[in-house]
């Protein structure tokens, strides 16, 4: 294929999004499969966005999550879907989905305000959890003695508790919110994600 037409452009687009390991930004679309072609991001995001409209109705839909494209089931099936994957969502301690709250909601912040926050010392496998699974990063460093780091939260954040952006967390007050989306976050390797 030297050139694609239309139908080509989103066979190839659906076909790369489906067989993705993570979910795909526009930019790593135009960078890998489309990289020969030489389309440009509007023709994509016009794709993405038809792709978006034809998948609404079935099994399968288009999400985009922190910026990034992929297909998965549809949240309303997720409890009969669930029988085909025995694996559960792995369990996070209050302690460290307390830490990852206050970095969501407060950041950049330290490790010695969320301390001060939480009342508590926060133990070192916390911070290097939630910075393995790529859900928060060092942002930079505080002027203050000893110059403390600054961690906030991370696109990878964003697309494991199916966020769009930081704007659609839930009200800090809204307890049945935050465990619902703490709740619906994937098992790693929860299949209903393509």
């Amino acid at each position: 294929m030297s050139q694609l037409d239309e139908k080509q452009l989103s066979q190839l687009i659906e076909a790369a999004l489906f067989i993705a390991d993570t979910p795909l930004t526009i930019n790593q679309l135009k960078q890998t499969v489309l990289e020969t072609y030489g389309i440009g991001s509007v023709q994509i995001r016009s794709v993405l966005l038809q792709l978006e409209l034809d998948y609404r109705e079935r099994g399968i839909v288009l999400v985009k999550s922190g910026g990034a494209y992929q297909f998965q089931s549809r949240e309303d099936l997720s409890q009969p879907l669930s029988a085909l994957w025995p694996q559960k969502a792995p369990k996070f301690s209050r302690a460290l989905l307390e830490t990852l709250a206050l970095i969501a909601y407060r950041q950049p912040i330290t490790r010695g305000e969320i301390e001060q926050v939480r009342g508590v010392a926060i133990g070192a496998a916390i911070i290097r959890t939630l910075t393995e699974r790529g859900w928060v990063t060092v942002v930079g460093h505080k002027e203050l003695p000893g110059r403390p780091a600054l961690y906030a939260t991370t696109e990878q954040f964003l697309q494991y508790f199916c966020l769009q952006s930081l704007a659609d967390l839930p009200a800090l007050d809204d307890e049945q919110a935050l465990a619902a989306m703490f709740n619906r976050a994937p098992a790693d390797s929860d299949p209903h994600v393509h």
